[in-house]
């Protein structure tokens, strides 16, 4: 490493400390107490099972909970990829996930999260329908670890 690497290295380890940069999961740190405090509504699908595990997976399982946070998933598919007989060849899944976090009655957080994934469609269905599953399975995943990036950025007002 050069000595001007090493300087503006340096440099912005002193800049990341003068903003008030604090690791997430730092000792002590608001966020670290978050981890099993939120229970989360039951899911009613395929994709509310998803989006829940990945969820106690970032956050915790509920133990001692005092905040809930309700989702809920809206999903719909686009064709965008046409074969030259006029048959689709590959969708696009498309997911939102309006959520909110409460305290009892009261609202401490909410937002909205929004993603896609694709797959392809293939010769037999039995591939098509695994690829589907498979699709919808990765967007909860990176729908929750959204929802998880939102609640760790903004846990200094739970």
């Amino acid at each position: 490493m050069s000595s001007f690497d090493r300087r503006v290295f340096l440099l912005s380890l002193t800049a990341l400390a003068g903003c008030g940069f604090e690791p997430v999961y730092a000792p002590g740190s608001v966020t670290r107490d978050l981890r099993g405090r939120i229970a989360f509504l039951p899911p009613s699908d395929e994709e509310g099972f998803a989006l829940v595990n990945r969820l106690e997976e970032r956050l915790g399982r509920p133990e001692a909970a005092d905040l809930t946070l309700a989702a809920s998933i809206k999903i719909r598919e686009q064709a965008v990829g046409f074969l030259p007989d006029g048959s689709i060849s590959r969708y696009n899944v498309l997911g939102e996930l309006p959520w909110q976090i409460t305290d009892g009655d009261t609202v401490v957080l909410d937002g909205r999260e929004e993603s896609f994934t694709s797959y392809s469609a293939t010769s037999t269905t039995v591939a098509t329908r695994a690829a589907q599953r498979n699709a919808r399975e990765r967007l909860m995943v990176i729908l929750a670890d959204r929802v998880v990036t939102s609640i760790m950025a903004q846990a200094d007002q739970i």
